[in-house]
């Protein structure tokens, strides 16, 4: 006969499992556990102390009665003790019948007042001096009672009461010693009572511990959630969303994955539809640009006047729409999430010259200075996006700046933040649209004598990328140049993640 053993494998159930499995309940069931778990530890506390305050009222209240009632059997016995001692005594000198029967009711009383008022208290002294009370006075009874009274009858009574007294004696000092004994018993109990209340405000961190655990429970998840959420709102589509937590958390997760679903595919239709769209418009446009250019150069035949004027027009049309392609193609970069993703360490001195070297031709044809104070900072950011920022800045400082005038570019570095200020000495933006230039094609008045117009999308493009860059922009309104006239335009932008280097 073989015999099975069967072991069973014990399972360790780790803190962070635990933890995890109280978090997959409902917020509703959570936050109820939790008030329970914080509340309970108290209220239990709270009745422990109020049981025990009680007790100790009782036992005060009983030994308050008890002392009294020791203190007043103990007058009354010596009282009732003197007067049978006088009672006695002339009855045993004067041999009165009426003092005789006086005394026999004396004593009845003194024996009903040990009986009655002595054994309540179970002690066991108490009850041997009651005894040795009620001996002595069946003594002196017995000489009362004797027909024949002796000469020696009356110091045989004071020597009985000597010995009565000497017994009174010892019971009210019994009694003193019971007193002491039951306030002991209060005194201790009332300590006792002191360090339970004690101990239960021990009781106070571990529900402020419970309520954080809880509180970390409830509010992780809505931070997770509210992360997702900020992650939408800057464009990444790309990123699955998944949240494990209670009921509520997961079906709100859910909800937003199907939401970044959407948004996703219709951010990849934009972006396809723009590209699309711009290189449909760049090859005809390029044709017409060209077929332009020969005409307006006598490729083609001389033209007069007015065929000339016509040709200007054709080519400055022309130079817009190109220049409303890029911004467009450049405004695709906001809505394409994909480009936004990827951040790398760049220089801000390298970057702003590349920018400067695009618009070379236009400074040089304006006669502009370019002032730069920069620092050597480093940025972890996304270069193209920035060039785009830097690039639109910058060709609104050069376009409304007078000829032969300065721009100025300084750099800062505060709390590892990156701050770049472009300031041009231009007519500036006055206060009635300085809320609008952000917003998606709005113009401005146009600089003077300005020939192209541009396409209202360059300010925001930059506010767009800024805000998913978590940078931030500021322009003010106006500032004061030299001569003391308030005029020109200062923009300001502020990029995290950046670090000062050292120069080697």
């Amino acid at each position: 006969m073989s015999t099975k053993v069967f072991t069973k494998k014990s399972k360790t159930i780790k803190p962070l499992d635990s933890v995890f499995t109280l978090s997959a309940l409902s917020i509703k069931k959570l936050t109820l556990l939790g008030f329970t778990l914080v509340a309970l530890p108290l209220v239990v506390a709270l009745i422990y102390s109020a049981v025990q305050v009680n007790q100790m009222s009782k036992q005060a209240t009983k030994t308050i009665f008890s002392v009294a009632a020791l203190t007043t059997t103990n007058r009354e016995l010596n009282e009732k003790k003197l007067k049978l001692e006088r009672v006695a005594s002339q009855y045993i000198v004067l041999k009165d019948a009426e003092l005789k029967a006086d005394y026999l009711v004396q004593e009845l009383q003194i024996l009903q007042l040990i009986n009655s008022k002595l054994t309540i208290y179970n002690d066991d002294a108490l009850s041997q001096y009651s005894h040795d009370f009620s001996i002595i006075i069946s003594k002196i009874h017995e000489l009362i009672a004797n027909r024949f009274i002796e000469d020696n009858s009356l110091e045989v009574i004071h020597f009985h009461f000597v010995s009565l007294t000497k017994v009174s004696q010892s019971i009210n000092q019994r009694s003193i010693d019971l007193i002491n004994i039951q306030a002991n018993q209060i005194k201790t109990t009332a300590e006792q009572v002191s360090n339970t209340m004690i101990i239960s405000l021990l009781i106070i961190p571990a529900t402020f511990i419970i309520a954080g655990l809880f509180i970390f429970l409830i509010t992780t998840p809505l931070k997770l959630l509210i992360e997702k959420i900020q992650s939408l709102e800057q464009g990444d589509f790309e990123n699955k969303i998944v949240l494990k937590g209670s009921p509520e958390i997961t079906e709100i997760a859910d909800a937003l994955e199907i939401m970044r679903l959407r948004l996703h595919a219709l951010e990849l239709q934009k972006s396809s539809f723009i590209r699309h769209i711009s290189h449909e418009l760049k090859t005809p446009l390029a044709a017409i640009r060209e077929g332009t250019e020969l005409l307006y150069d006598n490729s083609v035949g001389k033209l007069n006047d007015e065929q000339k004027e016509v040709c200007h027009i054709i080519k400055a049309s022309v130079n817009r729409l190109q220049r409303l392609i890029e911004d467009l193609l450049d405004f695709n970069i906001v809505l394409d999430s994909t480009s936004l993703q990827d951040s790398e360490k760049i220089l801000l001195q390298p970057l702003l010259e590349s920018v400067l070297a695009d618009h070379k031709l236009d400074i040089k044809r304006k006669g502009l200075t370019i002032n730069q104070t920069l620092e050597n900072i480093l940025i972890h950011s996304n270069a193209k996006q920035l060039k785009v920022i830097l690039d639109n800045i910058l060709s609104n400082a050069i376009k409304y700046s007078p000829n032969n005038s300065t721009i100025e570019i300084l750099s800062a570095f505060e709390e590892k933040q990156l701050e770049l200020s472009i300031i041009d000495y231009g007519p500036g933006i006055s206060s009635n649209i300085k809320d609008k230039v952000f917003d998606a094609f709005y113009q401005g008045p146009a600089p003077e004598n300005s020939q192209i117009k541009g396409s209202g999308l360059g300010l925001t493009i930059v506010k767009e990328l800024l805000m998913r860059l978590n940078g931030d922009i500021n322009i003010v309104n106006q500032h004061t140049n030299n001569d003391g006239n308030n005029k020109g335009t200062w923009v300001k932008i502020m990029l995290p993640r950046a670090k000062k280097v050292e120069n080697k």
